[in-house]
């Protein structure tokens, strides 16, 4: 069965819903058909991180179980899936066997009495990563821009909003008042080191960097592992000075190496994920 125009609408509209709210999905999308099978190419289907089928048809129940599993492995390691589904004497003949992967290509045994086969791309769609910053010097304007046209979801937290226009799609806050499982920035550069810092490590934040000097740093963590010495440990993987060590001399060249130590940081754990 195709889509029709009203049913691109609503899927197209239930995607951008899912972005807005920063959930992940899967897209399936049905790329071939051999003999009966309920979906037909052009079938299309969003999946939530779960592999439950939020809208959209991709076939019977026969199909649903192999590729709820492909979309949940796409949204977790980030990569599209190419499943085929064929009935077990199909895979017997060829010498396949349910479960295996050739080629870019998992194989899966399709149930269903009609015996037919079908082929089903799972692509993952994940939200933007989080990039919280602290500060409005020009290390951390340098920064906001930079992580904005690398698709970023970028905020920018000022002690005041006043003097402040960042370009692009950038969220200004003021205060420190956020939580972030993403990555935070600390270039406060002297304008409430202690206070972005304190809340930084209060986060489930997967990379923390501060913008300075080593010896300012180490000063920085001393005072507030005295106020609270469980901070301690979280104060450790904080990467200070922050970037990575390219000589990088002015607020551009620094926003750049510390883009480059989150992009680092950030491909790592996705190739960690699909171990």
């Amino acid at each position: 069965m195709m889509l029709s125009h009203n049913t691109h609408a609503e899927l197209e509209a239930k995607m951008q819903s899912l972005k807005g709210c920063g959930l992940p999905f899967a897209m399936a999308t049905v790329v071939r058909t051999v003999n009966a099978t309920s979906a037909k190419p052009g079938g299309k289907a969003l999946l939530d991180a779960e592999g439950a089928i939020l809208m959209g048809w991709v076939g019977g129940g026969c199909a649903r179980g192999a590729i709820g599993k492909a979309a949940r492995e796409a949204i977790r390691t980030g990569e599209p899936r190419f499943i085929s589904l064929r009935p077990q004497e199909l895979l017997d003949t060829e010498g396949l066997a349910a479960g295996e992967t050739r080629d870019g290509v998992h194989f899966a045994r399709n149930g269903c009495p009609s015996k037919g086969t079908m082929d089903v791309f799972v692509e993952p769609v994940l939200p933007l990563p989080e990039l919280v910053i602290c500060g409005s010097g020009l290390v951390a304007l340098a920064l906001a821009d930079l992580g904005d046209r690398f698709d970023f979801k970028v905020r920018l937290c000022v002690t005041s909003t006043a003097d402040v226009s960042p370009t692009g799609n950038v969220t200004l806050t003021q205060g420190f008042g956020f939580a972030t499982r993403g990555f935070v920035v600390v270039a406060t550069q002297g304008q409430g080191d202690r206070d972005a810092l304190r809340q930084a490590v209060s986060t489930d934040a997967s990379y923390i960097s501060f913008v300075g000097s080593t010896k300012k740093f180490d000063t920085l963590a001393r005072q507030l592992t005295e106020e609270d010495p469980k901070l301690g440990n979280r104060l450790r993987m904080i990467h200070a000075p922050a970037g990575l060590d390219i000589n990088a001399i002015t607020p551009e060249e620094i926003a750049l190496s510390i883009l480059a130590q989150i992009t680092q940081v950030r491909r790592s754990q996705r190739i960690g994920e699909r171990k």
